[in-house]
């Protein structure tokens, strides 16, 4: 049977993760159900991108990425699921799957909510156990939902560039307060050209080079790196980059009437030459 895996936003602090995989252990007995992670930031649609294209790469075609992010933005008689670099991803109607897709998937199905139940997680998992049993019994995207054409599209958060300077976010500060920015090593290259650079961000702090990996400087120091998933990440040899530095990344109570705000995101800025 395929794999199944789970992201949320829901932590660690009750019953629900429990609850779910014993729902889809009910529905899909013997599926093998792994967990990616449950601590994504609550409405932290960025986050959620990162950690999910980081993950999904490495799962084996036909792998069934529940992701239950953000569910009730808005209220809705449906969810999707796509195919997309021959996996599936099942989330809500939120713009999710765009952002992890880089774009439009292969394809997209809605799935129906059922008029008579009510409209929370558990309804939504069923839905989702349901599709995962019709794609394990040989039938299509095409036969288990309906095309969805005007499903929500959101970009993904990126860096602002200019000829001399890319101002990136931080998206992710990891358990080791690592601290994780959305500038990718091919956007660093193509505008570095070659060119010198210097990394800023709180308190003039100051990084002139890369370094492979933490060792490459000595314990408690500074230092910039392109980590595995490809983006750039600040940290300190056994340290902890983002409490040392005051560096923070989204959080909920910055929200403002439900949208979320560039200025959410503490921007690290690259000037070259």
């Amino acid at each position: 049977m395929s794999i199944i895996t789970l992201t949320s936003d829901i932590g660690l602090q009750d019953y629900l993760v429990g609850a779910i995989k014993g729902q889809l252990w009910q529905h899909c007995p013997g599926a093998p159900v792994m967990d990616i992670t449950h601590q994504i930031s609550p409405f932290n649609l960025p986050q959620a991108t990162y950690i999910c294209k980081s993950a999904f790469s490495y799962y084996p075609p036909r792998t069934f990425h529940i992701v239950l992010i953000n569910l009730f933005d808005r209220k809705a008689n449906h969810v999707l699921l796509a195919e997309h670099n021959g996996q599936y991803i099942a989330c809500a109607d939120n713009g999710l799957v765009t952002m992890i897709a880089n774009g439009t998937p292969d394809k997209v199905v809605r799935l129906q909510l059922y008029k008579d139940q009510p409209q929370d997680t558990f309804t939504i998992l069923r839905r989702f156990a349901e599709a995962y049993k019709d794609l394990q019994s040989g039938k299509t995207l095409e036969q288990i939902g309906e095309p969805a054409n005007d499903f929500v599209i959101k970009n993904n958060l990126q860096p602002m560039t200019g000829q001399d300077y890319i101002d990136g976010q931080i998206i992710h500060i990891d358990n080791f307060e690592n601290v994780v920015v959305n500038i990718t090593r091919q956007q660093f290259e193509e505008h570095r050209q070659g060119r010198p650079f210097s990394i800023f961000f709180r308190r003039d702090e100051v990084i002139t080079q890369l370094c492979e990996t933490y060792a490459d400087v000595p314990e408690g120091h500074k230092l910039a790196l392109f980590n595995a998933a490809g983006y750039l990440e600040i940290a300190i040899n056994k340290g902890n980059a983002a409490g040392l530095f005051g560096l923070q990344g989204f959080s909920r109570d910055q929200l403002v009437s439900g949208f979320q705000k560039l200025a959410f995101y503490q921007t690290i800025r690259i000037i070259f030459g």
